[in-house]
């Protein structure tokens, strides 16, 4: 049987999103997200129907999110200031009583207080029995409301299949990013699809430049002097040790 965290728990959750988003810098991860939907963890707490807490983290709004907070204060902290922070949420739960619109603007709202830079709108599940409108772009409409409404930036997730779609999603300011996850997986070439079908530019990595349609340019690499500079700036990357490789011996003791 399930069994509701302890406070010490709560606490060890925290302090463990915290280092993995220092592991993910000191890795060269340059944006990380923090999951809080779908009927993980965070999401649990989140929503009415799963939470039945009577303490600190269970029954108010502000209880109910209140480790989300803590968990994205905790990350802000070990994550360079100027590198984004996304926060993934199930917009409702599409069950009346349950977690809903209203209440995920309002988190918004305070989550962008605490440094997330972009709430990424999802939606759904954590109840079984919920009636889920699935259809073209069904959950734009949350990153619209949420962006308008809590002014912080918002990605489109859902069923966005065409670049047409997206491109249309972004240009009336539905959403300032659309994320996309399995179309990728049925055409893992959807950029230059889309490049093509939208009549934008795109660059190729060099080494398929003899593949590429006439006059296209070949990629510019990242800066990343410059780009590990501004994250130095931020105090997040300790000094980096010397690598040792499978043919290096520590010297021996005579």
């Amino acid at each position: 049987m399930p069994r509701a965290l302890s406070i010490d728990g709560i606490k060890n959750v925290v302090s463990a999103f915290a280092a993995a988003a220092r592991r993910a810098c000191e890795a060269g991860f340059r944006v990380i997200e923090i999951h809080a939907a779908h009927g993980y963890l965070i999401h649990e707490f989140l929503s009415p129907f799963s939470n039945q807490r009577t303490d600190a983290y269970g029954d108010s709004f502000q209880n109910r999110t209140r480790i989300l907070r803590e968990v994205v204060g905790a990350v802000r902290g070990s994550w360079p200031e100027r590198a984004p922070l996304f926060v993934r949420i199930s917009a409702t739960d599409w069950v009346e009583g349950g977690w809903d619109i209203q209440q995920s603007v309002e988190l918004a709202r305070q989550l962008k207080e605490l440094g997330a830079d972009l709430i990424d709108c999802s939606s759904g599940g954590n109840v079984a029995h919920a009636t889920i409108p699935v259809g073209a772009g069904y959950q734009t409409q949350f990153a619209e409301q949420i962006r308008r409404e809590a002014n912080i930036l918002t990605g489109a997730v859902g069923m966005i299949t065409s670049p047409v779609q997206a491109e249309h999603i972004l240009v009336t300011g539905q959403a300032d990013a659309v994320i996309i996850a399995r179309e990728f997986l049925r055409d893992p070439y959807w950029p230059l699809r889309a490049a093509g079908e939208l009549g934008q530019p795109i660059s190729w990595p060099v080494q398929y430049l003899r593949a590429a349609p006439e006059g296209s340019q070949a990629r510019v690499p990242i800066d990343l002097k410059n780009l590990e500079s501004c994250f130095e700036e931020q105090h997040a990357i300790p000094e980096r040790r010397p690598s040792i490789h499978a043919g290096d011996r520590p010297a021996q003791r005579g």
